[in-house]
């Protein structure tokens, strides 16, 4: 295990906002990772937590307290820990994010643009987001051009409602405020404005049954933004840029919320299995017994795409796929 990855896992047992101390003693409480003959092993760990920042790592955050000292929390124990974002005391990882860039190697590439989903999943999954990958190619119908019906990924995200008092209330009300559906139109590379209308047009065409939809590639040209911009403000999808490190993907422009289709998302089910499984399993989490809630959830989450557990499986994984990462 990396000092990274241990300190991720002492975040986590945690679980609350802390200082780099309680992170050292959690680490060598649980024996993470052996600090040998260091002697200043602090130092080295508030080091790492910094790193996460300065790379735009958004698994961890960080408040500034008072006295000028910085404490950390991970992101996904955000609603769980109480973090208040509204009262000033907020995540320092949007004003103090280093520009962090793929290097846009001139060897040819050789990975697949479906290589990318496992990447996507893992960052949509570090925000509470399930993913589940939709094949076009084995839908139904006879329709030639589904890549322009549905989308590469679907992802669905539920409030957090910290008492299920009130997760009751709220689907007695209106169910529909208890979950949100996103669609994803990902893409390798988009180097010039026609390649950008044309995947934006396509996420445009097969999103319009989600809450949120999409566009998510691992290259933009810089020349690219103020168009992509425009576009955003006039069709609402919204733009991500995915990174060999999942964690330091960006939302490059939010998406526009918009009600649910259900006439497209009742075709998409008839024309597509795995999207229709994937509806499926969202609407036996919504209505599941509190005693069947986790079992539930956990076959919704393994019906879902696979995800990395650790930043050693993900440099694998890009090494594997020949991902180019920003060393390269």
């Amino acid at each position: 295990m990396t000092l990274k990855e241990a300190v991720l896992l002492s975040l986590n047992d945690i679980n609350e906002i802390t200082n780099y101390l309680a992170v050292q003693n959690k680490i060598i409480e649980k024996n993470y990772y052996d600090f040998g003959q260091a002697r200043t092993p602090g130092a080295t760990i508030s080091a790492v937590l910094g790193d996460f920042i300065r790379n735009g790592d958004t698994r961890v955050k960080r408040i500034k307290q008072d006295n000028g000292t910085y404490w950390y929390y991970l992101t996904k124990n955000e609603e769980n820990i109480g973090v208040d974002i509204l009262s000033g005391s907020t995540s320092l990882n949007s004003t103090e994010t280093a520009k962090t860039k793929v290097a846009k190697s001139e060897k040819q590439k050789t990975y697949d643009e479906r290589d990318l989903h496992k990447l996507l999943s893992s960052y949509l999954k570090n925000s509470s987001i399930y993913s589940k990958t939709i094949f076009h190619e084995q839908s139904n119908g006879k329709d030639n051009n589904q890549i322009w019906t549905h989308p590469d990924m679907v992802g669905i995200k539920f409030l957090n409602l910290q008492t299920k008092v009130s997760q009751n209330f709220l689907k007695s009300i209106n169910r529909i405020d208890t979950f949100k559906l996103n669609s994803y139109e990902l893409k390798k590379e988009i180097n010039n404005d026609s390649d950008l209308k044309k995947a934006y047009f396509q996420a445009v065409s097969n999103s319009s049954w989600a809450n949120y939809g999409y566009l998510v590639a691992f290259e933009f040209s810089d020349s690219l933004t103020e168009e992509m911009e425009r576009l955003n403000q006039s069709f609402g999808i919204g733009i991500i840029e995915l990174n060999a490190n999942p964690y330091q993907s960006k939302v490059l422009f939010p998406a526009k919320y918009r009600e649910l289709d259900f006439k497209t998302i009742d075709k998409l089910c008839r024309i597509n299995k795995d999207f229709e499984k994937f509806i499926e399993q969202t609407e036996k989490l919504l209505t599941a017994e509190e005693r069947y809630f986790k079992s539930t959830e956990k076959e919704l989450d393994e019906f879902c795409d696979n995800y990395f557990d650790n930043d050693t499986e993900v440099e694998l994984y890009c090494k594997d796929k020949h991902i180019p990462t920003q060393n390269e």
